[in-house]
């Protein structure tokens, strides 16, 4: 439901994240609206895998719009070692989420997917209706599968009781405010606090995991920001929609390497250590559902971004997640 005077109140769970924060940048600094009231929680306000917790902060802000960010997450390597861990808890924070908005009449409830629910095998490029046509890479299975638990209850919502909850399929997501540590961070986070370490000791080799081989596409997450705000006014439906870059803009790891040494102005060599894991080869994703109901939207150039991130993380270590 609206509020009576037919301002949208928009909750954002997992809001002091990378996107969270992305999102709070974006309609303070260029989305701002007067009928737009906007609250960004994050894990100390409610733990989302107890359904009492979830339920309380919900009616403590009655929202209208939630954007559902909050999961467990992690890189390639906490996923293949903790797969259940990944499962379970992400099922109790989707439900417990959904399931409260359903309660206290919330109109809108957008939830963020990520291209690794897609099936493993399967064609190239990958769009909105393939979803469920396979198992996932088994390296992720428990976050794939939780993940795409969200369509389905979001169907059943629409089915059961009219409700229009709705989810976004994002590429790899990057920028300010990520997740830098060793142990848990996804690639460029990884690569951009372990080539600031290289240097920060006099280092000149910088080790990439895996051959450099794989492809993948990355939004920064300024636009992906962007275009959570206009699904959260424009987008009325419940099928899921990517948000994703362009297909000819695909990297490689080893071209990504080479972006971030050059924004680091690393003069090193780069070296791939191919006795590890490399994940998925390619995940490519279609944005034509996208492109067709915003043909013009602008990317932000994959290496401007890289460098503002860069430039980020070397102001603001200090207060960046390590």
């Amino acid at each position: 439901m609206m509020s009576g005077d037919g301002k949208k109140l928009v909750l954002v769970t997992g809001g002091t994240g990378l996107v969270g924060k992305a999102i709070q940048h974006i309609v303070s600094h260029e989305e701002n609206r007067p009928d737009e009231t906007w609250i960004f929680v994050g894990s100390k306000e409610a733990d989302l895998r107890d359904y009492k917790q979830t339920k309380d902060m919900i009616t403590k802000y009655k929202p209208t719009h939630v954007i559902h960010l909050a999961a467990m997450v992690g890189g390639l390597y906490i996923n293949m070692s903790h797969n259940l861990d990944f499962f379970r808890n992400n099922m109790k924070i989707n439900d417990n989420v959904l399931q409260a908005c359903f309660e206290e009449g919330v109109t809108k409830v957008i939830s963020c997917l990520s291209t690794c629910i897609f099936p493993d095998k399967t064609s190239y490029p990958i769009d909105e209706t393939m979803v469920h046509n396979g198992p996932p890479h088994p390296s992720n299975f428990g976050y794939s599968y939780a993940k795409r638990m969200i369509d389905v209850a979001n169907h059943g919502y629409y089915e059961q009781h009219g409700k229009v909850f709705t989810s976004v399929v994002p590429c790899n997501v990057f920028g300010a405010h990520d997740n830098f540590d060793k142990q848990s961070s996804h690639v460029i986070p990884g690569l951009i606090r372990k080539l600031n370490d290289i240097m920060e000791q006099g280092g000149k080799q910088f080790e990439v995991l895996g051959s450099g081989k794989p492809l993948r596409q990355f939004i920064y997450s300024l636009d992906l920001a962007r275009l959570f705000v206009w699904v959260l006014r424009n987008y009325e439906s419940v099928e899921p929609i990517i948000l994703s870059v362009d297909e000819s803009d695909e990297v490689s790891i080893s071209q990504l390497a080479e972006l971030i040494a050059t924004a680091f102005q690393f003069d090193g060599e780069i070296v791939f250590n191919t006795s590890m894991a490399d994940g998925q080869f390619k995940k490519t994703a279609s944005n034509a559902k996208l492109r067709s109901l915003l043909p013009h939207f602008q990317f932000t150039p994959l290496s401007q971004a890289i460098q503002e991130t860069v430039n980020w993380f070397k102001e603001n270590k200090s207060v960046a997640r390590l």
